[in-house]
């Protein structure tokens, strides 16, 4: 008996995350992707606070961070967090940044392909521009007030480092609201933004470290 009820408690709980998603037609679904291409191609910068959940598997409870983004199109990023630890990530022309409370390193991305294909694929979920059907399977989704997309890498190798990005936008503005990387199947980290500034004027000094 105790194992039927968490059998019906679980089918209770999978069928409304369900209902609370819908797939959308192909119609819809290039109404959203022209607006959030529009959105994409208008937004030049990006400054917003944001909580970054990390959920592992192995762990009780998720690992909250919280923090402050900028970005800079096409792909000047700076993620500098403050809780629970105070450090700063930046991506800088193939480049990582980290400065961890004063201890400075600099990481080439660039020697790397897959590390370079993945910088290029934050910029790019942060602004939304993520529409290309040669690289991902695409997927469109209607909630009650937004949309959410997802994207899988048609590349196995991209697989052992994110196997996909769901990403979240407005309904009205069609700016990113959230990013959820799925790394496996038990294991995603999802960044949820707020107080979300677009076109602010951002210096390039404050990629340095």
């Amino acid at each position: 008996m105790k194992k039927q009820c968490v059998f019906i408690v679980v089918m209770l709980v999978s069928s409304l995350g369900w209902s609370q998603q819908t797939a959308l037609d192909s119609q819809k679904a290039m109404e959203v992707k022209k607006g959030v291409m529009r959105s994409a191609q208008a937004t030049r910068t990006i400054v917003a606070d944001f909580v970054q959940a990390k959920h592992l598997s192995f762990l009780s409870k998720d690992i909250i961070s919280k923090g402050n983004l900028i970005f800079k199109d096409p792909n000047l990023i700076k993620w500098s967090y403050s809780t629970p630890f105070v450090y700063s990530v930046i991506f800088k022309e193939n480049n990582l940044l980290i400065n961890d409370a004063g201890k400075k390193s600099n990481i080439d991305l660039s020697s790397t392909k897959m590390f370079k294909q993945l910088n290029t694929l934050i910029a790019k979920s942060i602004k939304g521009d993520m529409f290309d059907e040669q690289k991902f399977d695409i997927q469109y989704f209607k909630t009650k007030n937004n949309y959410v997309v997802t994207f899988t890498s048609k590349e196995e190798a991209m697989h052992s480092f994110i196997k996909k990005f769901e990403l979240t936008f407005d309904g009205k503005t069609y700016q990113v609201m959230k990013i959820k990387m799925i790394e496996s199947p038990e294991d995603y980290t999802l960044i949820t933004f707020t107080s979300l500034l677009v076109n602010k004027d951002v210096n390039d000094e404050v990629f340095t470290h």
